[in-house]
């Protein structure tokens, strides 16, 4: 008899995030994590690779040797699974497969840099892992994942200079955010409540989007910015805060 995986859904969903959660369950292939799981996602993000100008994922990624000996991958030294992965500035073009979401161990993603493009796999939702989060620089376009409310251990996310499109997805679980950079994109519509109940936020940098309406007053919740930015975008109005830490403002305009 096939084995027979379970899912509990965390009590702390809203119902839209809940239904993101299902959703991607429902095409989800569950991986065993291991070692050789590991090697076979990154394998497939090779051949999802299309062009590699200094050729050192075509040279070095090799089944000759240990995915922990990788370039750009490191592993953790009690599971001996991938914990981090920094491809950032080797000027790769190509897409990401849904095999990064069988990274299990995963805390650190970074590809910023590169050429990579299309959407961002439903899949990676399963990285409740990660940390560190950062695709800045690259040619993702469509909207921002909902699910990436799910990544509740996340203190960095990045995105800036990509063609994202669409309004934000519900963020007030990701309770550890301390860095948010959603910078140079083409994000519309007004800037979510549920952004301003991550409490530990330092830097917030939504600047060159299309955001319109009025700055939410609920942005004086967010007492640990050390630096705002909503420069170019369509909001109404002039931020003022007071905090107790500097704050570094810069104009809606």
């Amino acid at each position: 008899m096939a084995d027979r995986v379970c899912f509990l859904i965390p009590y702390f969903l809203t119902p839209f995030l809940v239904q993101s959660y299902i959703t991607a369950l429902a095409g989800a292939n569950v991986a065993i994590p291991n070692i050789t799981t590991d090697q076979s996602a990154l394998l497939a993000l090779k051949a999802s690779i299309s062009y590699d100008p200094h050729t050192i994922l075509a040279n070095n990624w090799s089944t000759n040797t240990s995915v922990c000996d990788w370039v750009g991958v490191t592993c953790g030294s009690r599971h001996l699974q991938v914990t981090a992965l920094n491809l950032s500035y080797m000027g790769l073009d190509g897409t990401i497969p849904p095999h990064i979401g069988n990274l299990s161990f995963l805390v650190s993603l970074t590809i910023r840099n590169n050429s990579f493009h299309g959407s961002i796999p439903n899949e990676l939702f399963r990285l409740h892992q990660l940390q560190f989060l950062n695709f800045g620089y690259n040619e993702f376009n469509g909207e921002m994942p909902s699910w990436i409310g799910l990544l509740t251990k996340l203190q960095h996310l990045a995105f800036f200079g990509n063609n994202f499109i669409g309004e934000l997805p519900e963020m007030e679980n990701l309770t550890m955010l301390t860095e948010l950079n959603l910078s140079q994109n083409n994000f519309a519509g007004t800037i979510s409540l549920t952004l301003f109940k991550c409490k530990q936020l330092q830097i917030l940098d939504l600047g060159k989007n299309n955001f319109k309406g009025v700055v939410p007053r609920e942005i004086g919740n967010l007492s640990m910015l050390t630096k705002l930015s909503l420069r170019d975008n369509n909001n109404e109005g002039i931020v003022f805060v007071v905090l107790v830490q500097f704050l570094s403002f810069e104009s809606t305009k």
